[in-house]
C-alpha cells in the first residue's frame, strides 16, 4: 500500500506542488492565537506518553470517541493512558472523511516521522511504543517540538487576572529564542449570568458567587476594590497596561452572539445598576455587559496599536449533565445562529470608527452561513492606511478543515484581498497541532495551483508564490508588528 501521508499530500497538480515546496513548506510559523499553557513552555515539559501529549484535553477527539460509542471511562475517566490510547486507535478508522483522520496522520508524520502505517487497533502498540520512545528524547520536549516545527513566535490566551509569571520566566530565559507573548482575554469579566464558563443563559446563586469571586481576584491583581462597574473598567485598564508592559499586542473576545447597542448599553446607565445587583448577590438579572466591556477594551487596543480578535458564534456547554460532571471545554459546544449579527457588529465597528478608536480587528466566524455577511462587513472599515486592517479570520473550530478553509479562502478572495490575509493559527492546547499550519498551506497552494493550471490565474510563480509566502508568514509579522528574534 502506498503511503497516505507523503510529500505531495493534498497537492493535486504540478503548480500546487511547486507553490508548496518552493514557497510555503519551509516558511517559519507565527502562531498568533493558541491556548498552550505557558507554564509547560517555561518548564519545557517532557510528556510521559502519547496520551498525555495527544489526547488529554482534546475535545475534538473526545467528541468522535463518544460518537463511536466509547465509554467515558476511556475518554475523560480513570482508564489507564494506554487504555485511552487504544480506545482512540480503535476509533481512528471510523473517522474517515472527518478532519481528524487527516490531522491524526499529519501529527504522526510530524514530528514523529511515522508515515509507513495507519493508526488502527493492529498498529496501536507499535505506534505507542515508537512515539513514547521519542518523547523521552530532548527534541520532543515542549520546546523541542516547537523548534522542530520552525516556530518563531506564539501568542497564548490569558486572563486579565493572570500574573504572567510564566511569560516572565520564558522572556528571561536567554537559552530559548522562541517568543511567547500573552493575549488579553477578559471574557470572565463580562458574563454576569454565567461568568466563568460562558454557559447557557441561566443565573443561579452559584454562578453569581463564582462571578464575584473572580471579580475579587481581578481586583486584587489590579490593586483596586471593585464595587462599581466603573471600578471594573478601571481594573481592566490597569491589567491591559500590565499586559502591554509584558509584550502583549493582541486582545481576544469570545461570545455567542453580538448584541451591541450604543444608546442603550453605554448611555443609559443600565450596566451600572445590574453590576451593583450582582455584586450584592442578587439573582434577578440576565444582563451581560460584554458589549460595553469589549467596546472599552477596543479603545484601549487602539491606543496601544494592539489587534482586537472577535470570536463569534459558539454556543457552549449545551449538555448540562456533562457540564456538571466535566466542566467546560469537554466537547459539548456547537455552532450558534447569530441573529442580527450584522446590525450589531456594524453599530459596534461604526461607533469605534467615528471616534477614531477602531483598532486592527480580526473577526472569526463559526457559522459558515454568515461568512459573506462578516467578510463584507469588515470591508466597510478598511482605513486606506493599514494594509488589511480589518481581517476575516481563518476558518475556526468546527470550520478548521479542508472544506471550511476553502470556503473561508474563497469568501475572502471574492469580497476582500486574499493577498493581505494574516494566515493560519492553531487555536490549540496541544504542542502537536502545528501541522494545522502545514494543512492550511497545502490547501492554499492546491487552491491556487488548480487555478494556475486552469488559466484562472497567470502562470507567474514569482507573483503567486510571493503571495503564498506573505500569507504564511510575512503578513502576520508586519500586521502585528512582531519583532522576531
Amino acid at each position: 500500500m502506498s503511503r497516505f501521508i507523503h510529500e505531495n499530500f493534498l497537492l493535486q497538480n504540478p503548480s500546487a506542488i511547486r507553490l508548496y515546496h518552493e514557497y510555503a513548506a519551509e516558511t517559519p510559523i507565527i502562531d498568533y492565537h493558541c491556548h498552550l499553557p505557558p507554564r509547560e513552555i517555561a518548564e519545557d515539559r517532557r510528556f510521559e506518553n502519547l496520551t498525555q501529549i495527544w489526547l488529554v484535553g482534546d475535545h475534538y477527539k473526545w467528541r468522535a470517541m463518544r460518537a463511536a460509542g466509547v465509554d467515558e471511562k476511556y475518554i475523560t475517566g480513570d482508564a489507564s493512558d494506554w487504555e485511552k490510547f487504544a480506545a482512540w486507535a480503535s476509533v481512528v478508522p471510523k473517522t474517515l472523511r472527518n478532519p481528524l483522520y487527516h490531522w491524526t496522520h499529519l501529527e504522526l508524520n510530524r514530528p514523529f516521522g511515522i508515515n509507513d502505517r495507519l493508526l488502527n487497533p493492529d498498529t496501536a502498540k507499535s505506534i505507542w511504543d515508537e512515539c513514547n520512545a521519542k518523547l523521552r528524547e530532548p527534541e520532543f520536549s515542549a520546546r523541542g517540538i516547537m523548534r522542530q516545527m520552525n516556530v518563531k513566535l506564539v501568542c497564548t490566551t490569558d486572563d486579565p487576572a493572570d500574573s504572567l509569571e510564566w511569560h516572565k520566566k520564558i522572556a528571561a530565559d536567554q537559552s530559548f529564542d522562541i517568543q511567547v507573548l500573552p493575549t488579553f482575554r477578559p471574557d470572565k469579566a463580562t458574563q454576569f449570568g454565567s461568568p466563568l464558563e460562558n454557559t447557557n443563559d441561566y443565573v443561579t446563586e452559584t454562578t453569581i458567587s463564582a462571578y464575584n469571586k473572580y471579580i475579587d481576584k481581578l481586583g486584587d491583581a489590579a490593586g483596586i476594590e471593585i464595587k462599581t462597574f466603573d471600578d471594573l473598567l478601571e481594573a481592566l485598564k490597569k491589567r491591559h497596561d500590565y499586559f502591554h508592559e509584558h509584550g502583549c499586542r493582541l486582545s481576544d473576545h469570545g461570545f455567542r452572539g453580538f448584541h451591541y447597542d450604543a444608546d442603550d448599553a453605554i448611555f443609559h446607565g443600565k450596566v451600572n445598576d445590574h453590576f451593583f445587583q450582582v455584586r450584592n448577590g442578587e439573582e434577578n438579572t440576565r444582563y451581560s455587559p460584554d458589549d460595553v466591556i469589549i467596546y472599552r477594551c477596543a479603545k484601549l487596543d487602539a491606543e496601544k496599536n494592539w489587534t482586537m480578535q472577535l470570536h463569534i458564534g459558539a454556543i457552549r456547554n449545551n449538555n448540562t449533565r456533562m457540564y456538571e460532571k466535566l466542566g467546560a471545554d469537554a466537547g459539548f459546544d456547537s455552532i450558534y445562529d447569530n441573529r442580527y449579527v450584522a446590525d450589531y457588529l456594524s453599530s459596534f465597528l461604526d461607533h469605534l470608527d467615528r471616534e477614531n478608536k477602531l483598532p486592527k480587528t480580526i473577526v472569526y466566524n463559526l457559522n459558515p452561513s454568515e461568512n459573506e455577511i462578516l467578510a463584507s462587513m469588515i470591508g466597510n472599515f478598511q482605513d486606506g492606511k493599514t494594509p488589511g486592517k480589518m481581517q476575516f479570520g481563518s476558518a475556526w473550530w468546527f470550520l478548521d478543515q479542508k472544506d471550511g478553509m476553502e470556503k473561508q479562502l474563497n469568501c475572502l478572495s471574492n469580497l476582500g484581498l486574499l493577498s493581505q490575509f494574516v494566515g493560519m493559527l492553531t487555536d490549540s492546547r496541544s504542542f502537536l497541532s502545528y501541522t494545522r499550519h502545514e494543512y492550511f498551506r497545502r490547501i492554499l497552494c492546491n487552491l491556487l495551483g488548480a487555478e494556475i493550471e486552469s488559466g484562472l490565474l497567470p502562470n507567474d510563480f514569482e507573483m503567486t508564490g510571493g503571495m503564498v509566502r506573505d500569507i504564511c508568514y510575512n503578513n502576520a509579522k508586519q500586521y502585528f508588528g512582531f519583532k522576531i528574534k
